[in-house]
């Protein structure tokens, strides 16, 4: 099926470019709420998996120890912006669990955050997006007394309990088995069950700690001008994660979740299509302007992007 235009790029009063793509919000309990193109097929949901991995990682041994085990269990979730708190916490929690950062499989990146990338003196695995992810793996493993070798490995006794965490979670059985960006293994399964996982997250007491880890510090989640930080920040109880290739779900504290993703992989329509969501859902949006969209001319607003079918 084609998936029906989700976001309008409006420049100068006249349509410049669309984003096609399939959207979901399920209520507290999985019914779907709203469906909008095809959100049943298998896809991959990048780095909206994290709290779910995260929480594969905690029913195998995870711990982390100190007052900062919170901030640690938060940072296993991101997809952080390579900040130097963000660098300097991934080096912390390998040194506690006897690691150093060659140990991460991840390979080495540029920070995302623009600041940070210019005052790098080159790329490192520590401040590569995922790392967070990777350092919480190598921690898992220690503490469960398996191999921190081939940990990214599918084969690897970390991913499998993962693997059936995240079907459990979804309600769907794992279509495919890839590789993410980051080496680490990737699940495909359809929008729907990425919804509803989202939903589970804060309503299941299992998943709690990961769901409230992530909402009490979004900063460590993503980054400083982030829209997971934004919208964390912003709403009270929400629960958000984004992934690469225009995948975006996040869910509100009663369980209604939403989750979507762009054909084209682009990401600039995710903020404006989560504001407008949420304002379909009678939230309030307040504190979350910089989420609509504006498109420059001459460096000065002459369109924007349109959200349609909402």
């Amino acid at each position: 099926m084609t998936n029906p235009v989700l976001v309008e790029v409006v420049r100068s009063g006249v349509v410049e470019s669309v984003h096609r793509g399939a959207l979901v919000v399920t209520a507290p309990d999985g019914e779907v709420r709203l469906e909008l193109g095809d959100v049943r097929s298998p896809m991959y949901p990048r780095s909206a998996n994290k709290p779910l991995q995260a929480l594969g990682m905690l029913r195998a041994g995870l711990v982390f120890e100190g007052d900062d085990s919170v901030e640690n269990l938060a940072l296993t979730c991101a997809s952080h912006s390579g900040e130097p708190e963000h660098v300097k916490r991934v080096l912390t929690m390998l040194e506690a669990a006897g690691l150093t950062e060659n140990d991460l499989a991840c390979p080495a990146d540029y920070p995302l955050d623009e600041s940070s990338k210019l005052a790098a003196p080159g790329p490192r695995k520590a401040s590569m997006n995922c790392s967070g992810k990777h350092a919480g793996m190598l921690t898992t493993c220690v503490r469960a007394n398996w191999p921190t070798e081939s940990y990214e490995d599918p084969a690897h006794p970390l991913q499998q309990v993962v693997k059936e965490t995240v079907e459990e979670f979804t309600g769907e059985r794992i279509a495919a088995t890839g590789v993410d960006g980051c080496g680490a293994p990737l699940f495909a399964f359809p929008l729907l069950g990425l919804a509803r996982a989202f939903g589970r997250l804060v309503r299941d007491e299992e998943a709690r700690p990961v769901a409230d880890a992530m909402r009490a510090h979004p900063w460590l989640v993503a980054g400083t001008g982030r829209e997971d930080t934004a919208l964390m920040s912003a709403v009270d109880g929400l629960l958000a994660k984004g992934g690469a290739e225009g995948v975006q779900a996040f869910t509100l504290g009663d369980g209604t979740a939403v989750a979507f993703k762009f054909d084209d992989g682009q990401k600039r329509g995710a903020g404006p299509l989560a504001l407008a969501v949420l304002r379909h859902l009678g939230v309030d949006t307040a504190g979350l302007d910089a989420l609509r969209g504006v498109v420059l001319g001459g460096g000065r607003p002459v369109g924007e992007l349109r959200v349609v079918g909402l």
